[in-house]
């Protein structure tokens, strides 16, 4: 039953990956070429059927078009090659294309399905060193960083201290963050937006049924602030 349900959320994603890619290519032909790209995993495609999305904050707050490629279970490290292609690996979302600023997440669904709680020390090992020097993180934001682009990455929500599937997985999650924060202490074209304090306990508000993706009104504030990062950083927005 178990790899019933793991097929069909791949056919899922692999769905919402398609559809992402064609929906880029229709903001670009009405809005023109856009200098913001989106890349990541749920966090950042949550609520953009609705057009509610961390993206799409970013967007009406900026002004301007941001194309978003993220896939809802998308992962840093993924091996299936013609899945990983339309999205379900993150590295694959990026396409150098001039842009300005690329916003991103990533490495959630590695520490929640990819490890099931027993070999996420390996997990965090492959996507980032101790350092924040090593692995596939710190290789695609070196990739990111050599074409120009600016990058932002976002942090996860935290529990409210009500029962979550994810509890288990904060030391690791959170693990996981100081090593990207290291990136964005060496390189000041890197920001890492921290979420640890954004939910009050008790308040569960800022996330949707599962307890585990963003509300709509967590998605608005996160976007708010990313859009802030970026016109403070950069005078041209």
């Amino acid at each position: 039953m178990r790899s019933i349900i793991l097929t069909l959320a791949l056919v899922v994603a692999t769905c919402l990956a398609s559809e992402g890619y064609a929906e880029e290519t229709a903001r670009e032909t009405t809005a023109g070429p856009a200098k913001i790209l989106a890349i990541g995993d749920s966090l950042m495609a949550w609520h953009g059927a609705t057009g509610q999305s961390i993206a799409d904050v970013v967007a009406e707050q900026l002004g301007e078009p941001v194309v978003n490629h993220s896939v809802v279970g998308a992962k840093i490290v993924y091996a299936l090659p013609i899945t990983g292609a339309l999205g379900m690996r993150i590295e694959s979302q990026f396409k150098p294309k001039g842009w300005d600023w690329v916003i991103m997440t990533g490495g959630g669904n590695d520490l929640f399905l990819g490890c099931g709680c027993h070999a996420c020390d390996r997990r965090i090992e492959r996507m980032i060193g101790p350092e924040g020097q090593q692995g596939d993180i710190p290789k695609l934001i070196s990739r990111i960083r050599a074409t120009g682009a600016r990058v932002v990455y976002i942090g996860y929500l935290r529990s409210p201290g009500v029962d979550s599937v994810i509890d288990a997985c904060l030391p690791m999650g959170n693990t996981l963050e100081a090593r990207i924060a290291k990136i964005a202490q060496r390189d000041a074209g890197v920001t890492f937006l921290s979420l640890a304090k954004l939910t009050p306990h008790g308040d569960r508000s800022m996330h949707g049924i599962d307890m585990i993706h963003p509300s709509v009104k967590a998605s608005r504030i996160i976007g708010t602030h990313v859009a802030e990062i970026i016109r403070k950083a950069d005078k041209t927005r």
